[in-house]
């Protein structure tokens, strides 16, 4: 049977699958669909159900999210801010006993109060005096500050700055570690006095709650039941300076010792001030110091001459008692240091020296007449 190949056919109708209708062969309309017609009411019901759809979706978002965050874990809340940590200061007594005791609260919330916080100011060099005192009156280790600090309501830490040097640091660090009896500041060693004393101030406001707050320099000869007597007194005056007050001429010479470069603002003569070697503030008083801004007080180049003329801003009652600088040990000497010293005793060995006399270590509290009294 002969094949013929599609280009010999003569109708081209022949190749198509179907034979299409002449009425499909015309052009076709566009599809519209139609709905049936609906009345008023069909209508409506439409739109009720497309709202009461729309409420239970609603409703059953709301109750998922309920239930999700009902199931979800609360998030995580930042550690309470430790109570022996304020910026770069930290009291490494409550440090060292919060790593040694992990139940109890050092939180900020729960600050231990205290009668008064002695900070003895010394520097990195005076390992020697930090020694004869921890030998002498200064509580020795921990135990012996907590139990100091239940007896008498007073709390002692050695004050300082961190030195920058690598070595310096870990040699203090030494000594930390075996004594634990730091109260690092926010401070560096260049920093002139009166500001080392407030940062001390702000440190021991925000790490205690006390009635007082005490500076001591490490060079004295302290008796810690007699100044716990004198700072528990009843006072009509909550806003107190107290101290051995002084007052003396303005050194306007620079190439005098004790030099003043603000002398001008001063006038001749010094205003009264406590020395500072041993002085106190009332717990109102270091408040208002403390949460001041420090540009707004005035700095001079010496701590007591700048700590009293804040009392004199701030309009303080000044209490002068002048036990707290006895050259020699009495019945009633709360601090016992030499004014003539003045850097070239041996201050180590004069503390040892008064802490082997009885009237200096092993005297009453109290003077004789004054318990009879009571």
């Amino acid at each position: 049977m002969p094949l013929h190949h599609p280009k010999h056919r003569h109708h081209d109708d022949d190749l198509l699958p179907y034979r299409r209708s002449d009425d499909e062969a015309k052009p076709r309309r566009p599809y519209t669909p139609t709905f049936p017609s609906s009345s008023p009411g069909s209508a409506n019901r439409l739109l009720v159900l497309f709202a009461a759809t729309c409420l239970i979706l609603a409703a059953a978002s709301f109750a998922f999210a309920v239930s999700a965050s009902r199931s979800r874990p609360p998030p995580p809340q930042p550690p309470p801010a430790a109570a022996f940590r304020c910026g770069r200061a930290e009291d490494s007594l409550r440090s060292f006993l919060a790593s040694s005791s992990p139940g109890r609260n050092y939180s900020a919330a729960d600050m231990e109060k205290v009668l008064a916080v002695v900070g003895v100011y010394t520097e990195h060099g005076s390992t020697a005096r930090r020694a004869a005192l921890r030998a002498t009156w200064f509580p020795p280790n921990p135990e012996g500050i907590v139990s100091l600090e239940h007896g008498t309501g007073l709390t002692f830490r050695f004050v300082a700055v961190r030195p920058k040097d690598k070595q310096k640091m870990e040699d203090l660090q030494k000594e930390v570690d075996m004594h634990h009896d730091f109260l690092f500041i926010d401070a560096d060693e260049d920093t002139k006095p009166p500001q080392k004393m407030l940062a001390f101030f702000k440190a021991a406001y925000h790490m205690f709650d006390a009635e007082f707050y005490v500076k001591a320099d490490d060079d004295i000869y302290l008796r810690p039941d007699r100044l716990a007597a004198l700072l528990a007194k009843e006072r009509p005056e909550h806003r107190t300076y107290v101290g051995c007050m002084k007052k003396g001429p303005v050194v306007n010479d620079p190439n005098m010792k004790w030099y003043e470069s603000s002398w001008e603002l001063l006038g001749n003569e010094y205003f009264v001030h406590a020395s500072g070697s041993l002085y106190a503030l009332s717990s109102e008083v270091v408040e208002a110091v403390a949460t001041a801004k420090s540009e707004s007080l005035r700095m001079f180049d010496y701590e007591d001459v700048t700590i009293g003329a804040w009392m004199l801003a701030m309009n303080v009652k000044h209490e002068d008692n002048h036990a707290m600088c006895d050259p020699t040990c009495t019945p009633s000497s709360i601090a016992v240091w030499d004014k003539k010293c003045s850097g070239s005793c041996n201050i180590t060995e004069k503390i040892k020296q008064l802490h082997n006399t009885t009237l200096c270590s092993k005297s009453p509290t109290l003077p004789p007449e004054v318990e009879e009294e009571e």
